[in-house]
């Protein structure tokens, strides 16, 4: 949806998603930056050209400190959350940060994996319907992806952490050395702070990758009994 938005293809947008977003903005983070009275209105928020993130669940938090972003204005700091198909929070201003130091924009990373990240969820959904569907010995296999899911996913968005942190450019005006950004806890880098932990997005699939690994289980003890 905020890529139909940027290309300015709002007429595309199907009548249903307009309540279901403000529904799901209710009682979410407010950017400080988001326009007066539009915080939890879809059509407000484009007519006010605000910051418009994804509407998926987020899967992990990242939050920066900083001297000139005071508590008092910014409480959480400048936070973005990441999504399987995308970001939310405070996009522009993050990226501006990266600017300043010389590192590429959130946009830049895991293009494919984002783009393929709706349709990797629905493999998985329709590998467990196999799995619940087929009673042979390597049916085990078909529940693999998604018990491994969230080992997966934090593995890719370390590895991206590392990219951006040692693909620093030039056009920074603040030089700092290639650096490996915090991927789990905080961090410090020059004057910034970075808090970086999993979103309800990835307790989620935590969860689903126990209840996976105890299919499995129960499944191999299933298939291991003598038959009567």
């Amino acid at each position: 949806m905020p890529q139909k938005i940027a290309a300015g293809q709002t007429e595309s947008i199907p009548a249903y998603v307009y309540p279901l977003w403000d529904l799901y903005q209710t009682g979410r983070y407010v950017s400080p930056y988001t326009p007066k009275g539009a915080e939890h209105n879809l059509r407000k928020m484009i007519e006010k050209k605000g910051e418009i993130g994804m509407m998926s669940l987020p899967i992990w938090y990242v939050a920066l400190e900083a001297p000139n972003y005071p508590k008092a204005a910014f409480p959480e700091g400048i936070p973005v959350w990441f999504h399987i198909d995308g970001f939310s929070g405070d996009i522009h201003e993050m990226n501006t940060i990266n600017h300043y130091v010389g590192m590429y924009p959130l946009e830049a990373g895991a293009r494919y994996e984002r783009a393929a990240g709706p349709f990797i969820m629905l493999g998985i959904a329709l590998l467990i319907v196999l799995f619940i569907a087929c009673r042979t010995r390597w049916s085990v296999w078909l529940m693999m992806p998604s018990a491994l899911f969230p080992l997966g996913f934090f593995a890719f968005y370390a590895g991206w952490m590392y990219w951006f942190g040692h693909n620093m450019q030039d056009w920074g005006a603040f030089k700092i050395k290639a650096f490996t950004p915090t991927a789990l806890g905080v961090g410090h880098v020059a004057h910034f702070t970075t808090k970086s932990f999993p979103s309800i997005g990835f307790w989620v699939l935590l969860v689903i990758a126990v209840l996976s690994i105890l299919a499995i289980l129960a499944r191999h003890k299933e298939l291991s009994e003598p038959q009567a």
